[in-house]
């Protein structure tokens, strides 16, 4: 199936949308952006795609069968609904709105329209993400019991709009903490959250959102969850989206990828090996995201990262807010 995206963004992740609709056999016939140099220059760069400057015109020249939505998270919600409504199938950035209302929002628009909605949570399409939860789903570690996350960039943070509330809706747990949450619950085969309890703080720079985080998540079924999120920290237990599991029968961990028993070998190591890629947020992951989307498209079969994984994870950093505002354990739902 050959199908014809527009792309609203020309930052950094959307070459990597682009590149990945060439590597599933599509093609990049539109881009959006207010810069129209800008966006000229991305088009130029995947295939002299058309350059639109307004999304209504953009949905009014029908040039696109799909949108992909790399923008500040403040246009998620209205670029998503629009498209949907005029017949597109769209796959949005991660996090998917800017609270839970939006998203469920966009969730019904995509019912009502009859049209796929994937949520860019890529990792749910890693394959050493879905090794580890193989193992961890057929009972390799038996009962889990707890699980550490990180997302985090050290020595590093974004500027510009990802600083600005108004268009991020918050900083680095909306930013990096959303990866660390949802590979959680993924790995953890999806369970609903029940509660969170969050100690969100600003201590690295001078914006008005935050930069460091930890966040207590309770599952049901009994799982807990601790997140760190952060921006310019001065370390980092694992790379993005790195996750240890912690099983009545023995341990696993996610990037790198390890599993033992209890009662192992202290060298021994039963998690599938891969071989080392030169990036950790590799192309791979966002062409599998890709192909999972047309595939999706294809069939009607709604994607892996579906609405409701992107809701969940709004659900959750709403609560996380609130409790880092309150100081007080918030329940979800």
């Amino acid at each position: 199936m050959s199908l014809r995206f527009a792309i609203a963004g020309y930052g950094y992740i959307a070459h990597y949308h682009a590149r990945a609709v060439v590597a599933a056999g599509g093609t990049v016939t539109a881009v959006l952006g207010r810069d129209p140099d800008k966006a000229a220059a991305f088009a130029q760069q995947h295939g002299g795609a058309a350059v639109f400057t307004s999304l209504d015109r953009l949905l009014a020249a029908d040039v696109a069968d799909a949108l992909v939505v790399a923008t500040p998270n403040s246009l998620h919600a209205p670029s998503t609904i629009a498209a949907l409504r005029a017949g597109l199938h769209v796959l949005v950035e991660k996090p998917m709105a800017l609270d839970g209302t939006q998203a469920r929002q966009m969730a019904a628009a995509a019912t009502a329209a009859d049209r796929q909605l994937l949520v860019g949570h890529m990792w749910r399409y890693d394959p050493q993400a879905i090794a580890i939860r193989d193992a961890v789903q057929a009972g390799e570690i038996g009962q889990v019991v707890k699980t550490k996350g990180y997302g985090i960039h050290v020595a590093w943070g974004p500027g510009g709009w990802f600083v600005d509330p108004q268009l991020a809706g918050g900083g680095a747990l909306v930013d990096m903490g959303v990866h660390a949450i949802d590979t959680a619950r993924f790995l953890l085969g999806d369970p609903r959250p029940v509660s969170v309890y969050a100690r969100l703080s600003t201590r690295f720079g001078s914006y008005a959102v935050d930069d460091l985080g930890v966040i207590v998540i309770e599952w049901e079924g009994g799982v807990t969850s601790v997140i760190e999120s952060g921006w310019w920290n001065p370390h980092m237990d694992g790379p993005e989206a790195s996750t240890q599991l912690f099983g009545t029968q023995g341990y696993a961990r996610l990037f790198p990828n390890e599993l033992r028993r209890t009662g192992d070998d202290p060298n021994t190591n039963r998690a599938a090996q891969f071989p080392p890629r030169a990036e950790h947020c590799a192309q791979e992951i966002y062409d599998a995201q890709l192909e999972g989307f047309v595939e999706s498209i294809r069939t009607g079969v709604p994607p892996l990262a579906s609405t409701d994984v992107g809701t969940v994870v709004m659900d959750i950093c709403d609560a996380a807010y609130r409790s880092a505002a309150s100081n007080e354990v918030v329940l979800v739902g």
